[in-house]
């Protein structure tokens, strides 16, 4: 069982395909989704990967969640989740999921929370059919009618299906296909209803009634921070520069200092001239 991957719904759009369909799709959008913890067995009595998406400020940021970034050496995240996983496909803190960690044609569920709707009735809460528009009835054409029994037992049953608050709760969609991916915008095309608004935040994983297809990479398609990863070299390149200097420096101190060497040279010279004028004196 391999991770999921939390994402923003951004709209839809059309494809058109190669055979000339033209299929709608749901358009999600993977924002910096990154891994920011693990759950083991050993620790927590269940294995799970904790992933955070989006950007938040800092100062929304509670104290200990700072501190859970940063010990995962990650920007604060706008929204966290787990995603159970087995203990083969745990994935290290700090490494990014991309668009192509689902394929092409492979078939996804998606969780979110759908559009509020305020309160409704019971014609459209629960599809009821209504009252007659005639034959007596009067200014309650929509309502739902009776809702209880006689004096026993003398209440409504919780659980009645009648008018009240619509939406806003946790839809989960099955078997929604993926028609297309672009890994280098973060984008996750899908064909079928997918729940919530535009800007919504959607957990989306392998289809659990579906088997999962050949090609798909375990445990993830992921990258990691290429900033972290060049930040240890580019810190050992001045220590390398200021090791060589000084070697350098004295190497080349000799073939420098030439002009000042130059007197040292010209004092021999100059006690042989003077030998040889002692000598000719003498002769």
């Amino acid at each position: 069982m391999r991770s999921g991957v939390i994402v923003k719904k951004m709209g839809m759009t059309n494809l058109f395909m190669e055979d000339g369909r033209n299929v709608p799709v749901t358009v999600l959008q993977l924002d910096k989704c990154q891994v920011v913890g693990n759950r083991t067995a050993e620790k927590d009595g269940y294995t799970a990967v904790q992933l955070g998406a989006g950007m938040a400020k800092v100062k929304n940021v509670t104290k200990a969640m700072r501190g859970h970034f940063a010990v995962a050496k990650v920007e604060p995240k706008r929204r966290v989740a787990e995603f159970r996983v087995s203990p083969d496909n745990l994935l290290d803190v700090g490494v990014e999921i991309t668009a192509d960690h689902f394929i092409e044609g492979q078939f996804v569920d998606a969780s979110g929370t759908s559009i509020g709707k305020g309160f409704a009735g019971g014609m459209k809460r629960h599809n009821f059919g209504g009252l007659e528009a005639t034959h007596g009835i009067s200014i309650s054409h929509r309502s739902h009618g009776s809702t209880g029994q006689c004096q026993d037992p003398g209440k409504v049953f919780k659980g009645k299906k009648m008018a009240g608050h619509m939406g806003d709760e946790k839809v989960t969609t099955l078997n929604l296909e993926v028609v297309k991916t672009d890994v280098d915008r973060g984008l996750i095309m899908v064909k079928g209803s997918v729940p919530g608004s535009k800007g919504g935040w959607v957990y989306l994983r392998d289809a659990i009634k579906r088997a999962l297809p050949d090609g798909v990479p375990v445990p993830g398609a992921f990258r990691t921070d290429a900033a972290a990863s060049d930040a240890p070299a580019a810190e050992e390149a001045p220590a390398e520069e200021a090791a060589e200097t000084p070697a350098e420096a004295a190497t080349e101190a000799p073939a420098e200092e030439a002009p000042a060497d130059q007197p040292a040279d010209e004092a021999p010279a100059a006690e042989a001239d003077a030998d040889k004028t002692d000598k000719e004196g003498d002769g």
